[in-house]
């Protein structure tokens, strides 16, 4: 009989709680369209229309992503979507099947504020609302500024779902508490940049340069850093800033180092990688300003914007990093380092495919068609792998251990680990899948059809004549035989503390 009773109280605890959630809800609803607010009536239901089937916020992601300057951008907008269409998906599968409540009766509602066509599907909870707190969310997790603007944004379409009577205030709440939800969700399964550890050792001493007095910036014209250049120029007005044509880059590296207290660089991955020869051939601390297209060694070293630079030269906040280092065999060629990564097989291929079509179709479009060309033409890579023959489709080599980035590997937290990490493609059929599962597998794993381990030195021979490597986005003629190896901790880069 207990538990009868027991259960019989917790049965009318529900009803109380419900009769007063009930109430709460039509005391608000009606206080919500018996007021007058104004600018309210042609605004608010033009906004609610406006996010249907998440248009408005599609829009808002495209707009971000265009004018907003940087990755971080970028990446805001596609952590907005990402989280929309989890909060999406979760509202209609689940939550509108869950609770079928009727929606509002529009008697108190204003005409003007009511939608010429009402939805037909349940009022428990608001998909707008989830939808809206989701992709603003989102945004605010990866990009404050822009999460400034679409907050507000945000709250004014969650609200109009009231205004306009087609969903109580508890379904308002109840939705943007799931689109919260649902934008952390992503973030646990791909984190943001500030959840992931900087590579702040090993520290060290580098000039402190007030005005960026004594630093040398040579910035890659073909890389459309001219806007860039200037906000250096602003930033650091004593700093020199030399703009140049690509083929003039080494030479006016060389000359700036010969003169200058640190040496600067401004372009993508593959200027930054001269400069960093030429800095550490003569002892002198870099700094990076990214102003390419991918700008890989500034992110993972922590500098997404010319200002991070600046504020690091004028501190002198610096660390040390590792430079990957490829020597040749006895046939004599010229050994080279990387910062990110070094490769052979079907990559070098592609990256000149890309480099060749780039001028005329964009960087992401060419590097597509140039993998789907790669990889229907091309044929396995022979090579000894420390005197073992091999069939590769790819044998790529990363100046330090990738970790995750959500569902592949793209960033490092540590740039002077001393380690190699060296990822094999075996080959065989389906090329585009054996790399696919290579690209999704950690820095240490092992199939039928790739392999990856840590490594602190690759020793490759029997490679056939006009072999391509690459490296940091460079391609090359690759000697018949080579050793990868690592220089520790043989440069010094400016890097702004967080």
């Amino acid at each position: 009989m207990s538990d009868v009773y027991a259960e019989q109280s917790v049965q009318t605890l529900r009803d109380r709680v419900a009769a007063i959630l009930g109430d709460w809800d039509r005391e608000v609803f009606h206080e919500v369209a018996t007021r007058h607010w104004p600018g309210g009536d042609p605004l608010l239901p033009r906004l609610s229309r406006s996010a249907n089937h998440g248009l408005l916020w599609f829009g808002t992601a495209a707009g971000i992503a265009v004018f907003g300057r940087g990755p971080r951008s970028r990446r805001a907008a596609v952590r907005g979507v990402a989280s929309l269409a989890l909060a999406s998906a979760a509202i209609n599968t689940i939550g509108k099947r869950s609770v079928r409540r009727a929606r509002p009766v529009l008697d108190a509602v204003p005409l003007v504020r009511q939608m010429k066509k009402q939805p037909f599907t349940t009022s428990f909870p608001s998909g707008h609302s989830a939808s809206a707190a989701a992709f603003a969310t989102g945004v605010l997790l990866e990009s404050r500024g822009w999460g400034a603007v679409v907050v507000p944004l945000a709250t004014a379409v969650a609200l109009s779902r009231v205004y306009t009577g087609v969903h109580y205030p508890s379904d308002v709440l109840v939705g943007a508490a799931l689109g919260v939800g649902a934008a952390f969700a992503v973030r646990g399964l791909v984190p943001t940049r500030w959840q992931l550890p900087s590579p702040g050792r090993p520290h060290a001493d580098a000039p402190v340069l007030p005005g960026g007095e004594g630093l040398v910036v040579v910035a890659n014209r073909a890389s459309g850093s001219s806007d860039a250049a200037a906000l250096v120029r602003t930033a650091l007005p004593y700093a020199e800033v030399l703009e140049c044509e690509p083929a003039q880059v080494e030479s006016e590296l060389e000359k700036a180092a010969g003169r200058c207290t640190a040496l600067g660089v401004l372009g993508g991955d593959g200027t930054v990688n001269r400069a960093a020869t030429i800095a550490a051939s003569h002892r002198l601390p870099l700094a990076v300003f990214p102003g390419g297209t991918l700008n890989h060694f500034a992110y993972d070293l922590g500098v997404e914007a010319v200002d991070d630079t600046c504020r690091a030269v004028t501190s002198g906040d610096a660390v040390r990093v590792d430079l990957g280092r490829f020597t040749p065999g006895p046939d004599g060629a010229a050994e080279g380092y990387f910062l990110n990564t070094f490769s052979l097989g079907v990559y070098p291929e592609l990256v000149r495919l890309r480099e060749r079509w780039s001028p005329r179709i964009g960087g992401w479009p060419a590097g597509v068609l140039a993998a789907w060309r790669v990889l229907r033409g091309q044929h396995p890579l022979e090579a000894e792998l420390h005197g073992e023959r091999h069939a590769l489709w790819l044998l790529f080599a990363g100046n330090c251990i990738y970790q995750r980035m959500g569902p592949t590997p793209g960033h490092r937290a540590d740039l002077a680990d001393g380690l190699l990490d060296v990822r094999v493609v075996q080959g065989g059929r389906l090329p585009g899948l054996r790399l696919l599962a290579a690209a999704l597998a950690g820095p240490l794993s092992r199939s039928p059809v790739h392999a990856a381990e840590k490594m602190r030195r690759l020793r490759i021979s029997g490679l056939a004549p006009g072999t391509s490597l690459a490296y940091d986005g460079e391609v090359g003629r690759a000697p018949s035989e080579l050793v990868v190896d690592k220089a520790d901790e043989a440069l010094i880069v400016y890097r702004p503390v967080r």
